[in-house]
């Protein structure tokens, strides 16, 4: 048995591709464009996997499927590849946030760690969101100001549209001609992390967040 290989954004984004499929199967189109549409998609989702052996690219091959119960059951054993989140302690995020002695901290053993991207949580009485995100290998969290919005828009994390918030915070930045100089970044994000990594296809701009937030 194959090793777990498969992350979170990298099945939903295979889970959009086969939604495409269906959708254009829905359509009636004619056979030689629905194949095209399954070889863009096989290969789409082959190049998220650069260095996968070949038993995985065998795996992750549906140029073969045809009907909605086999690809229903393509997306439920992938799912025993799954690469869960990796567990992380109390203890582990307080040493992510040192300056915050009343963090308010997340119930882990309500969290599902199986298919996320980035864990959050919201302190509502603080304005206050949090997010720890595995960065080139390492374990890293970011403390950000909220401001719930009444509308909805497009999620700056997952790209998708829903129901968001302002999220921002403070980078490590520094001005070695202004030494109170700071630099704020941020931008909407849903407002429900559970829904955005259910969601999230790509992690471009979570992991530029977090490179741009801590100065890497």
């Amino acid at each position: 048995m194959t090793e777990r290989f498969i992350k979170n954004e990298q099945l939903n984004f295979i889970k959009k591709q086969i939604a495409y499929i269906k959708d254009s199967a829905k359509k009636n189109v004619p056979p030689a464009v629905m194949a095209a549409v399954i070889d863009i998609s096989n290969a789409k989702i082959l190049e998220l996997f650069p260095y996968a052996s070949l038993e995985q690219q065998e795996m992750l091959d549906l140029s073969s499927l045809k009907t909605d119960g086999e690809f229903d059951q393509y997306i439920q054993r992938l799912l025993d590849y799954l690469l869960p989140f990796p567990r992380i302690t109390e203890q582990q995020l307080k040493k992510m946030f040192p300056k915050n002695k009343k963090l308010k901290m997340p119930d882990l053993s309500e969290i599902d760690h199986s298919q996320l991207t980035y864990l959050s949580w919201n302190d509502l009485r603080s304005n206050k969101k949090y997010i720890v995100y595995e960065l080139e290998g390492t374990m890293a969290g970011i403390e950000c100001k909220l401001s719930p919005t009444s509308k909805k828009n497009i999620c700056s994390i997952c790209h998708g549209f829903g129901e968001v918030a302002f999220f921002s915070t403070v980078t490590k930045a520094k001005s070695s001609k202004n030494p109170d100089y700071y630099k704020s970044i941020g931008n909407l994000i849903c407002a429900d992390s559970r829904e955005c990594n259910k969601k999230i296809t790509n992690v471009d701009y979570l992991t530029n967040f977090f490179k741009d937030s801590l100065v890497i």
